[in-house]
């Protein structure tokens, strides 16, 4: 007998090419049958009006754990997660220690199986510290759980490393997750332009990114490694990573709720809620994200949910800390800005959301992203008429840094499953 029967939703799978009105049947943690038979079934979920899709994918989450844990946990984060509907999230290592050695990594993996929520994957640095000068143990990280490398937080600098980095992470078919922001040009706290004059805040100009992609793209090119690039915010970003996949480079992309919704004007009541890194840039550098995710030149999307304690971010703009969390209301946030502006549908963010983040992990994510037969049960139900409206104050996250409070959404995941077991829902 099965565990659970998903009925008479909407299943969307793009990994498979999916998209019927079906019954969905898990058994003993996985995906037994997907058909118009009603197989029995412990547990009986009626999905009508709702999509039934495998289990949302986040590449880009900050846990802040080790280190931090005022700020956020990997449980908390974990039940943000699945409450949002992601059933897997990957964990950045700009903890504190880093996790640049197989202890951070296992460490990692340790604190995710005694939350019992969401896939958490680990992160390793590229570089030891975070320091952009001696490559990490990337082997051993890897050999150990982590999926892929970054330093995100900051960009490799050095040319030197960041072509050894590229050419070891190939030679273990590893993805390198690179934060395109060249030092140097991080003189600011906003994008640079008329409202930072305006405001007297220092700019960050999108020349700082787009010097860093314009290298790492060169450097894909000559040793054929894997690269992802992380919150891509820029117009000119967008359009050099769609001439390298015309040219059939192995790149892969990423856009934030932020970066495809609000603009450099929402500081103007400098709010250090809408201070972030990349920062939000102007309403031409949202349409062509919003255009780059449609044609897939933006291949997944994410949350760069980045929590910090409420003390942090009650500082003047200037002196707060970068970030924004959006793990709890990120599929509202996401409908908001590609499926109601007509950029994309919902088969469109479902693959960005699934198939495509694994895809981009590569091996490691195998069986991820998908509702094949067989694969692991991860499974999220969208409401996708459900209307609602954003409440920071129950968010399942430890931090509050959201602008988001009270906006009205409409779409929202309802149901969230993780290896055959419901971990949320609503």
């Amino acid at each position: 007998m099965n565990d659970i029967l998903i009925t008479n939703g909407r299943v969307i799978d793009p990994a498979s090419g999916r998209d019927e009105v079906a019954n969905v049947a898990i058994a003993k943690g996985f995906i037994a049958a997907i058909s118009t038979g009603r197989p029995r079934a412990v547990e009986t979920i009626d999905a009508e009006g709702k999509i039934v899709c495998p289990g949302l994918i986040d590449m880009h989450v900050h846990c802040r754990e080790p280190g931090h844990e005022e700020e956020e946990t990997i449980a908390t984060v974990s039940a943000a997660a699945v409450a949002g509907g992601f059933s897997t999230i990957c964990a950045m290592p700009n903890t504190h220690p880093p996790v640049d050695d197989e202890t951070g990594v296992q460490y990692v993996l340790q604190q995710a199986a005694r939350a019992g929520l969401a896939r958490v994957l680990p992160v390793g640095c590229i570089t030891k510290g975070r320091e952009g000068k001696e490559l990490a143990e990337m082997g051993l990280m890897l050999e150990t759980g982590a999926v892929a490398f970054s330093d995100d937080g900051d960009g490799v600098a050095s040319t030197g490393v960041m072509v050894r980095a590229l050419q070891y992470a190939n030679m273990l078919g590893a993805p390198i997750l690179q934060h395109c922001q060249d030092p140097d040009l991080m003189t600011g706290v906003m994008n640079s332009g008329a409202v930072a004059v305006r405001l007297g805040l220092g700019g960050i100009n999108a020349a700082g990114e787009q010097i860093m992609l314009r290298r790492d793209l060169e450097l894909v090119e000559r040793t054929g490694a894997r690269y992802h690039a992380m919150h891509v915010s820029s117009a000119g970003s967008v359009e050099l990573i769609r001439q390298a996949k015309e040219r059939n480079l192995p790149v892969t992309a990423e856009a934030t709720p932020h970066h495809l919704l609000l603009t450099d004007a929402a500081c103007m009541t400098y709010d250090p809620n809408y201070k972030v890194n990349p920062p939000l840039r102007t309403a031409a550098d949202v349409e062509a994200l919003r255009e780059g995710v449609a044609d897939g030149t933006i291949d997944c999307l994410v949350t760069d949910h980045a929590p910090h304690s409420k003390e942090e971010k009650e500082l003047e703009f200037g002196l707060a800390p970068f970030g924004i969390i959006s793990l709890d209301c990120a599929v509202g946030l996401f409908a908001r800005a590609l499926i109601e502006t007509g950029a994309c549908d919902w088969v469109d963010v479902i693959r960005a959301l699934t198939a495509n983040p694994a895809l981009a992990m590569g091996h490691k994510a195998t069986g991820l992203g998908t509702l094949a037969v067989g694969a692991p049960a991860d499974v999220t139900i969208i409401d996708p008429k459900k209307r609602w409206t954003v409440d920071v104050r129950k968010f399942r996250s430890k931090a509050r840094n959201c602008p988001y409070h009270g906006w009205k959404l409409k779409g929202r995941p309802v149901t969230t499953i993780v290896g055959g077991k419901v971990r949320f829902s609503l």
